[in-house]
């Protein structure tokens, strides 16, 4: 079995222009993105080891919250698929990405409403 190592940023809160009813297509509308990174690495890291051998968590973020301005998704399906070609884009080491997302909007006693996308590079 092959070492992994997962990079994981979760729980952003990102205003989307999602839906596909009239109420919701007009105002972007609260998501919980979540995404687990797959990344193909040398593995041990040392002490030293430099961030250029890992992933910056902060690209991970970026590619969840720097959605194209005024674009529409009409399912949220779509905006995580833009999401996982945006991180097989940026690093050719992603080897597998896993996106949650939560329509905030419509939950009415906390529960969690939404899906679960896993790409793999293709």
């Amino acid at each position: 079995m092959d070492d992994l190592l997962q990079l994981e940023v979760h729980d952003l809160e990102v205003p989307v222009l999602t839906g596909i009813f009239s109420e919701e297509t007009h105002l972007p509308q609260p998501l919980r993105i979540s995404i687990t990174v797959d990344l193909d690495v040398a593995a041990p890291f040392t002490p030293d080891t430099s961030l250029a051998a890992s992933k910056n968590y902060m690209d991970i973020k970026r590619a969840a919250t720097a959605l194209p301005a005024g674009q529409h998704f009409t399912l949220v399906e779509a905006v995580a698929d833009h999401i996982a070609d945006t991180l097989f884009t940026s690093d050719a080491r992603v080897s597998r990405v896993d996106i949650r997302i939560v329509k905030l909007a419509i939950a009415e006693h906390g529960e969690s409403i939404g899906i679960r996308r896993v790409r793999h590079r293709p």
